[in-house]
């Protein structure tokens, strides 16, 4: 038994259940914290696709279908998989979420409720992969997201990297140096519903929304990430 800040509610146990998928000829890499605990034991929805954001309430597939007219199939089949890594390899696109595990109190998939999260070594893994040249952070710095969880990487390695701010404009745009390699990352606003209502607040989705009142939230993601897949 564990112990949430000196109470004795056990802690659900939540771990990736993927390893990284980097394709040999990756230029990118999107970067994400950990798919829904279902993904982990095992109990998936419908419409769910046991791969890397597969979650049927995630958007990051619906915008890159969208955006590459890939006809992808949204149901937990082979060929859903399937599907998907072609895309990835085709484009040489990588994923590579930044934590290996975190512990839960409330079994839900809320960045926010994520405890003691293990970091993957993503500096490591970029020297492993050295055609990676762009890291899309699906979420920004605010707390247990993807960047923050990087920024707490390089914190906890004793290299001195440092991120410069090229954009402070979302999405927000870095660059750092590794082994004198210029690396950008991009932080895209967060493919999950979560974000819907940040969105709503954006003056520029107001202003197409204004335009065309048919426009929504998951149109607003497709021009955003059109730059940068």
């Amino acid at each position: 038994m564990e112990t949430n800040n000196g109470d004795t509610k056990k802690l659900f146990h939540h771990t990736h259940p993927y390893e990284p998928f980097i394709p040999q000829n990756a230029t990118k890499l999107i970067v994400g914290t950990l798919p829904p605990p279902r993904f982990t034991t095992g109990f998936l929805k419908e419409g769910d696709v046991d791969f890397c954001y597969g979650s049927r309430d995630g958007f990051l597939w619906l915008v890159l279908d969208k955006l590459f007219d890939l006809n992808l199939k949204y149901e937990n089949t082979t060929e859903a998989i399937e599907q998907r890594e072609q895309f990835l390899r085709k484009r040489g696109i990588g994923i590579c979420d930044m934590l290996d595990s975190s512990k839960r109190a409330k079994i839900d998939a809320s960045d926010i409720g994520m405890q003691l999260p293990e970091l993957r070594n993503m500096v490591q893994i970029l020297r492993d992969h050295p055609g990676i040249e762009t890291l899309l952070f699906t979420g920004g710095n605010s707390k247990n997201g993807p960047e923050y969880f990087f920024r707490k990487h390089l914190n906890q390695i004793e290299e001195d990297i440092k991120l410069k701010v090229i954009s402070n404009e979302v999405p927000r745009v870095h660059q750092f140096v590794l082994d004198g390699r210029l690396i950008t990352t991009v932080s895209l606003t967060a493919p999950s519903g979560s974000a819907n209502r940040a969105i709503g607040s954006m003056e520029s989705y107001k202003s197409f929304k204004k335009k065309n009142p048919e426009f929504n939230t998951i149109d607003f993601r497709v021009l955003q990430y059109k730059g940068y897949f």
